[in-house]
């Protein structure tokens, strides 16, 4: 069974328009170097697929073990148009806790 990021970090998400942002935050400093190789714009657009439009930065906060993700175009048109469910950023920030790790010890 693959390994997720969810046993290594948290999130906390919010959304600005048809913008959804979120901080992913390493459980403990020994994570932060698995965080960022599984948090790439590349990966985050594979597992969200056609949910997100726009594109997705990475920004690395290498000061407190987190990095901050933008993905543009992705609340469907914003919170006040959008026909999804969910229309502000929660889901889609923890949503990003699915995607498999590599290098957890023991693995």
């Amino acid at each position: 069974m693959p390994h997720l990021l969810r046993e290594i970090a948290y999130v906390r998400s919010g959304d600005k328009g048809d913008i959804c942002s979120f901080g992913v935050i390493a459980k403990a400093p020994e994570y932060y170097e698995m965080l960022l190789r599984a948090v790439t714009p590349e990966r985050i657009k594979q597992l969200y697929g056609d949910f997100v439009k726009g594109a997705v930065h990475v920004y690395r906060l290498d000061n407190i073990h987190s990095v901050n993700v933008v993905m543009e175009q992705a609340i469907g048109g914003g919170a006040p148009s959008t026909l999804r469910l969910d229309q502000t950023a929660k889901s889609l920030g923890h949503a990003i806790l699915r995607l498999p790790i590599e290098g957890m010890p023991g693995s």
